[in-house]
């Protein structure tokens, strides 16, 4: 199947875009607005990618309008480094939004709307314990009981609500609770509260309020006041829609926003959930969100992912209802479909042994042209130093070679690449049997890699110069867990217990001395070897490459 058939397919099995032509149709809108609204308490994950795809893509799709909100409801858990990380990974994406707004920013106008619910008697100041109003709420087989505060009049409701909001009451002795149905199947519905007592500084409001409205109820009446036309969100939402539609037909005129639910992304044998990201990076077991193992933008980006990768995984994904578990080979597959073309190569060797042409003057280099890319003359190319001391990786040599091995074992020609054919004449050992060194001659009329006399050669391998090189730290990464689900796995008392002891090896490499320099953040396809990624902390003094991805899936091999 052509591409773009398959993208043709992939856009029409979006039942939100459905959703919205139709809406567009029969005039329930006569134009699109979206937002994306993340809780400035932690860092955006690979699943938050979908969320920002689905939103943005339909602004692009229609025509029309996407913002930023931050949800900043819960001042104990939000903070400023959250709100710039997550507005870097949104951009990092490709993805510009048209106004940057705050939840705080209306907290005068929902203080307005819960006024309004008080004096329409849809509200009222209730005095129960936490645990009170638990056990108040009732079950999913057996209705809720009234509170003993329901019927509390306007005036004393207006009063104790104005007296919360001036700090004269404990935190958690009284909240401001919706007045629905306290026999609703949805539990959501039955009498939610929709305000608490918090003293708490707030990033940006700072000591002004010390009461603050409950996510259900601040995010509805966000959006419209933004204007939103389609809320968009994932599937945990469903059960809350009715109390987002209840809030914003009790509190606002006029045009009203739409909730529309979507599968969320479960990807395995990763973490997403923040309360655990967290544990991982307060424990050490990660050097921080941005740990290139993480399932957070900022890890997958420092480990070399590109945001046409993330997007066009998303893009194949689809968006439906169905729930789904996504095979992280999937996104790999997509990192590497896209590094493939866009990466330029390179040479290093990182478990390096010593290849010494015996035949080779000793004072003679030769400076070997090699391009970039081979599908992109406009990247240029770079020269590489060959010598008669080459390095060449280990596993590139057999002193007995198993079945149907082509690369160098003695009497056996290979080509360097780019360089000559060699033929293996013996190799030389340490006391304890390990290979050191590796002796061959080669033919000075294969310069190129191609012999004159048409003669074929089964195996190819790359070398750097054991005189002209450059040193490395290369960090081979992989997969943090070796289950496909961390956290809900049989026979384990924590997530911890999942992890992959292989996750993180460190080695040193050598490299060809065009890696000098690689500036952060610059993707290298370290050729037979896999993707690498400058790490943000690499300098000219002290090279570090990350490994994005290998070349072939070999995960489930190994395991």
């Amino acid at each position: 199947m052509a591409r773009d058939d398959a993208k043709e397919i992939r856009e029409s099995s979006n039942f939100i875009n459905d959703i919205i032509e139709k809406d567009l149709e029969t005039g329930a809108y006569n134009r699109v607005q979206t937002r994306f609204p993340p809780e400035p308490n932690g860092y955006l994950h690979i699943g938050h990618a979908k969320a920002i795809c689905i939103n943005f893509g339909a602004k692009e799709r229609f025509g029309g309008i996407c913002n930023l909100r931050f949800d900043d409801t819960n001042p104990t858990k939000e903070d400023t480094e959250y709100v710039d990380a997550i507005a870097e990974d949104i951009k990092w994406l490709g993805f510009e939004w048209d106004n940057a707004y705050f939840a705080s920013d209306y907290f005068d106008y929902l203080f307005e709307c819960a006024i309004k619910l008080i004096k329409k008697g849809k509200a009222f100041v209730c005095d129960l314990t936490p645990e009170q109003q638990r056990e108040y709420r009732g079950t999913l087989t057996e209705p809720g009981k009234e509170s003993p505060y329901r019927n509390r009049s306007v005036e004393e409701n207006l009063e104790l609500f104005e007296r919360m909001a001036k700090g004269e009451f404990p935190e958690g002795s009284r909240v401001l609770r919706a007045k629905i149905d306290m026999a609703s199947p949805n539990l959501n519905m039955r009498d939610p509260i929709i305000y608490r007592i918090m003293y708490a500084h707030h990033h940006r409001t700072g000591d002004k309020w010390c009461v603050y409205p409950m996510y259900d109820f601040a995010h509805p009446l966000s959006d419209a006041c933004e204007k939103v036309t389609h809320s968009l969100c994932s599937l945990e939402f469903e059960n809350h829609r009715p109390l987002y539609e209840w809030v914003v037909n009790e509190c606002v005129e006029g045009e009203k926003p739409r909730q529309i639910e979507f599968a969320r992304m479960n990807l395995n044998y990763t973490l997403t959930s923040k309360r655990k990201c967290l544990k991982l990076v307060l424990d050490g077991i990660v050097d921080g969100w941005d740990d290139p193992r993480m399932a957070t933008i900022s890890g997958m980006r420092r480990r070399g992912y590109t945001p046409a990768a993330i997007r066009d995984f998303c893009d194949r994904i689809g968006v439906s209802k169905a729930y789904s578990v996504i095979d992280f080979a999937l996104l790999e597959s997509c990192v590497r479909n896209d590094l493939n073309q866009t990466s330029r190569r390179a040479m290093a060797i990182l478990d390096p042994i010593k290849l010494v042409i015996d035949n080779y003057p000793e004072d003679k280099t030769e400076e070997i042209s090699v391009e970039y890319h081979p599908d992109h003359p406009e990247y240029g190319s770079r020269t590489m130093t060959f010598g008669r001391e080459l390095y060449i990786e280990r596993s590139d040599f057999m002193a007995e070679p198993i079945k149907k091995y082509f690369r160098l074992f003695p009497g056996n020609e290979v080509r360097l690449i780019k360089a000559y054919f060699v033929t293996c004449t013996g190799y030389e050992t340490d006391g304890e049997g390990n290979v050191t060194c590796v002796h061959c001659t080669y033919d000075p009329a294969t310069f190129g890699g191609d012999s004159p006399d048409g003669r074929k050669v089964k195996g190819t391998i790359h070398w750097v110069s054991a005189e002209d090189n450059v040193e490395a730290q290369v960090m081979l990464y992989d997969r943090l867990f070796d289950v496909p689900n961390p956290s809900d796995e049989e026979g384990v008392s924590s997530f911890e217990d999942n992890l992959n002891p292989d996750s993180l090896k460190t080695v040193t490499a050598y490299c060809e001395k065009s890696l000098a320099g690689a500036k952060p953040g610059d993707r290298f396809q370290f050729m037979r070897n896999g993707y690498f990624c400058a790490d943000k902390y690499s300098t000219p003094e002290k090279l570090i490459f990350n490994r994005t991805v290998q070349l072939r899936d070999s995960f489930n091999a190994k395991k």
